[in-house]
């Protein structure tokens, strides 16, 4: 089997990871890389960390607006395509990579393998929502992390081709975690001690687009009361620069370049709290077992949220700054994401899928 592998961004390299090295034990994989997220901070450095083979394709389509970008990487992926002619196509989470693999793959009637599908934040003005929902109805086989995905596709009419296998981030996390343990020295490069800081990240629009979130965000950390450690995505240090931030960031707060996976694991792993707007960190911070406090008004990870372990507070400096002080998980952590299987289920899935269709 021939399988086309679509990733673009952070959160994919990750997620491929685990699902590519089952696939390659009796599969031929093609590995595309948009070029979506393209410096080495955000891009090759989790290529070497993640031990994924370097790409067969590098697209290198770069930053741009969502239909520009997504425009050229349809046209793009829609050559490698109609080349390497795969038996499938398999494409990750929400991002315009996501959606411009899976409609060139769909257009040239080449079945589509959506990992992390059924996630819904029920917010049309996120991009990434707008992405999960057309992705979903352009694939074949859906791959779900949970049972609320499950359930949000049904309540779309979407029951043909949909498999319950768990979140392929919880194998990565399971692979990588000794692994950061050993190798990492973030904390002491840093200057932070373990359980006495707070970790932070944020690159949603909703959040840098807007400088009065930003100020609002900044000032709570300023009142967190102790160390915070912040790497910083580049668009976000583009707003930032701009709005004049930068040169006023509070004491307390350390800002970092962006991290490779290995040094966000172990940063996320003794933190007293998270700080984000990320999906994926809000996931990653309950698989570690840190109390998440998400900087958006919805998510598209309910679980976490009514699993105790996660709590939204928008961009309100109040609100931060409470549950700073006070939100703290009021029950022990279910097993939500699965066991830690779901790239064996996946590559079990896919080689059923070709087998019977070339039977």
């Amino acid at each position: 089997m021939r399988i086309a592998s679509i990733v673009g961004a952070r959160p994919q390299f990750i997620k491929c990871a685990p699902v590519s090295r089952e696939l390659r034990k009796g599969h031929e994989e093609i590995l595309v890389h948009t070029g979506q997220h393209y410096d080495h901070g955000m891009s090759e450095v989790f290529f070497e960390e993640l031990r994924i083979p370097k790409p067969d394709y590098n697209l290198g389509i770069g930053s741009g607006t969502h239909g520009r970008q997504t425009g050229a990487m349809l046209g793009a992926i829609e050559d490698v395509l109609e080349k390497e002619k795969p038996d499938v196509v398999l494409v990750y989470g929400d991002t315009n990579s996501t959606l411009a693999g899976a409609l060139a793959a769909a257009k040239l009637h080449i079945p589509v393998a959506h990992v992390e599908a059924g996630l819904r934040s029920f917010d049309r003005r996120m991009p990434e929502e707008v992405n999960r929902v057309l992705t979903d109805h352009a694939s074949d086989l859906l791959f779900c992390p949970t049972e609320t995905a499950v359930g949000n596709l049904a309540a779309e009419g979407i029951t043909k081709g949909v498999f319950l296998v768990g979140d392929v981030m919880l194998d990565a996390m399971n692979y990588n975690r000794a692994i950061a343990e050993e190798r990492s020295r973030i904390l002491e490069d840093v200057g932070v001690e373990p359980g006495d800081y707070i970790a932070v990240t944020i690159h949603r629009p909703s959040n840098t687009d807007e400088r009065e979130n930003m100020v609002a965000i900044l000032g709570a950390l300023e009142d967190a009361g102790k160390p915070v450690v912040f790497p910083v995505h580049p668009r976000t240090r583009k707003f930032l620069r701009e709005y004049g931030l930068l040169a006023q960031m509070p004491e307390n707060v350390r800002v970092v370049q962006p991290l490779g996976y290995l040094d966000m694991i172990r940063l996320m792993a003794h933190a007293e709290k998270i700080l984000t707007d990320s999906g994926g960190v809000q996931k990653e911070a309950y698989m570690l077992g840190v109390p998440c406090i998400t900087l958006r008004e919805n998510t598209e990870w309910v679980e976490t949220v009514e699993a105790g372990w996660n709590v939204l507070v928008g961009a309100g400096r109040d609100r931060i700054v409470d549950a700073i002080r006070y939100f703290s998980p009021g029950s022990r952590q279910k097993e939500i994401f699965g066991n830690g299987n779901a790239s064996i289920l996946i590559g079990k899935i896919l080689a059923r899928h070709h087998d019977a269709r070339s039977g």
